[in-house]
Order: structure tokens, then sequence, then C-alpha cells
């Protein structure tokens, strides 16, 4: 019986390494493909890094912020937060020496992937991102496509943003990517959690949902606040739970070993939900966020 190597569950800071705030690395998640940073910098902060063997992007949370890779720049317009617009991005190339700057401060994630090729240095812009609303009914949720085969041209990095209102669950039917074949594919998977907070300004919560195989275990049924993350070396996973009253959002990280393809196969026991949502309309409060930044209420 073969067991996860890692604890799924990744709360907030356990794995900081300053000046990072999360890390999830091939390394410690005990796997080969995927990885991510977080990192809050203050008004005026700056972080160097290098990319290594990787592939990353530079994705705002909060604020915006320059983006010097090598002896190229780029400005990222950024955002509030990730509940108020969609984002611009940048990519990173593999093997290249990055600084952030961020002028009014902020938060940023960088996904990432183990690269074979060095691709160029690129702006992803906010309004060329593919926003789908996917699925029906309390199963409504919206997905932000930035970096998918389809959307954005990568190495082996997947990655999407997925905004769940209170109330509703995401990642669902339960689904995996853990086998190499025709119609699935082997994929690791990071999700990392921000929870929006009540009017009154109170942290919320969500909750999340992994579950394996007779002969691959692995069993997580989780709270999961702001800054938490859940990996998936394999096994099913969903649903993601918005608690009534606070909006959910997560950021999906991918990569694996083969052909750079996003390919599920549902749970069998819980895949005739999809043909349930032809009957229903879609929830009326999506999408919760656009191109363009939402004015404060």
């Amino acid at each position: 019986m073969t067991e996860a190597r890692v604890n799924p569950l990744v709360r907030h800071g356990s794995t900081a390494e300053r000046p990072f705030e999360v890390v999830v690395n091939p390394e410690n998640a005990g796997w080969t493909h995927s990885g991510l940073r977080v990192v809050q910098l203050p008004v005026g902060g700056r972080v160097k890094f290098v990319t290594g063997g990787d592939e990353m992007l530079v994705l705002p949370l909060i604020g915006g912020c320059d983006v010097a890779c090598d002896d190229e720049r780029l400005t990222l317009t950024g955002r509030r937060s990730v509940f108020s617009r969609v984002t611009d991005f940048a990519y990173l190339p593999r093997d290249a020496v990055v600084s952030l700057r961020a002028p009014n401060g902020g938060r940023f994630a960088l996904p990432a992937a183990r690269a074979r090729r060095q691709l160029p240095f690129r702006y992803g812009p906010a309004e060329e991102v593919p926003v789908e609303l996917r699925g029906a009914g309390s199963a409504s949720r919206q997905v932000n496509n930035f970096c998918t085969p389809e959307s954005f041209e990568a190495d082996a990095l997947i990655a999407v943003e997925v905004l769940t209102p209170g109330g509703n669950w995401s990642s669902y039917p339960p689904h995996k990517h853990d086998e190499q074949s025709p119609g699935e594919s082997r994929l690791e998977e990071i999700y990392y959690f921000e929870v929006a907070p009540s009017p009154s300004g109170r942290p919320g919560c969500g909750y999340q949902r992994v579950y394996g195989h007779p002969d691959r275990p692995i069993d997580v049924c989780a709270e999961v606040r702001s800054g938490d993350v859940v990996l998936i070396p394999y096994g099913w996973h969903g649903p993601s739970m918005a608690a009534p009253g606070y909006d959910l959002y997560y950021l999906n990280v991918m990569a694996g070993p083969g052909e750079r393809r996003w390919l599920i196969r549902d749970d069998p026991e819980h895949g005739w939900v999809r043909g349930a949502w032809a009957v229903q309309e879609i929830d009326p409060r999506l999408p919760l966020t656009t191109a363009r930044e939402r004015r404060r209420t």
C-alpha cells in the first residue's frame, strides 16, 4: 500500500522561508513537478530570486508590482484583492534572475513547474484571461483560465483561479488526474486558498475534501482559511466548499510528466451530477470578478 509522503494540509506559515510566507516545492512536497511561493511585500518592498529549473508566474493577489527579469522589465497593475478583479500577470522563464518591487505593497503568488524549455519573459493582460462560468445551481463557480494549454503558452505549468460564491460547492463532482491515459492526465496539484471576510471584517473559512484509492490512501476533510494550502499528489478531490456568507477563492497550480494537458476523470459515484446542471440556472451572483476593478461597496 502506497501512502501520501506528505501531510496534504499545509497551514499558512508552516512552510515559510523568509521572505516567502508559503513555499511548496518538489523537495518539501515529496513529488516531482509542481511548486508555489507566496510573498507579502511592504510599501516599496522588494524581493529578488532565481527561477532555477522552474518556469514561474508572477500573479498579484493584492496590489501591483514592477517585475525585472534578467535585463527586461514590465509593470503589473494587479488588483485590490482576489475578489475585486481578474488580474494581469507575468511569465518567468527557467534559469532567470528576477526582482519584484511593490511601490504600494502587496501580496504575490509565484506558481511554478519544473521546465525543460526556456520560453521568453512575457506579459499576460487581464483582458485576455478567459473567464468561464462552470456548473449550475449551488455548484456554480467562476474559473479564470489564465494559464491553461488553450489560453497561454508554457512548458509544463497549468494554473487557474476559482471563485465560489458563499454557500456553493466547486471542484465538484469529485475528480482525479493521477494516471496517464487517453482520457486522463497525470498532474500534481496545489490548492492555495483565500476567503473573503464578512461585512464586519471577521475572517471566514471554507472546506476541502480529498480522498484516495484503496491502494493509495489519502484522507482530507478540513477547514481552510486564507493562506492555507492543500496538496493533491493523487486521489479524488472535491468538493471545495464555500461556507454561507463567505466567498471562497483558490489558486490551482498543476504540472506533470507528460504532455501539457488537463484531462480529468470524475468519481463514477458522483459524475451523474453534471447531467443535472442542464435544467439549473447559473448562480446570478456570478461572475464575481472581471478585468474591470470592482468598486468598493
